[in-house]
């Protein structure tokens, strides 16, 4: 069992909103970054770079607790 501390809690959230945008992108042509945004570029780039970080936050959480889990077993 791996501890998840906020900023990973935080990460699943912001990680599955992003795929359900981009869900919504290919489904229907609708942008949800676009819209919450206001059509502001440098807003819409704040939310994809947050997003971005928080999908690299979740990658290191798989080695993170592959690490723990490991050293549990020995």
């Amino acid at each position: 069992m791996c501890k998840l501390n906020l900023f990973d809690k935080i990460s699943f959230i912001l990680v599955i909103i992003g795929a359900f945008n981009w869900g919504l992108i290919g489904l229907l042509n609708v942008n949800l970054v676009n819209i919450v945004s206001l059509g502001f570029p440098l807003i819409q780039r704040i939310i994809y770079v947050i997003i971005f970080l928080s999908s690299l936050n979740l990658i290191s959480l798989i080695f993170r607790c592959n690490l723990i889990e490991a050293h549990s077993k020995k």
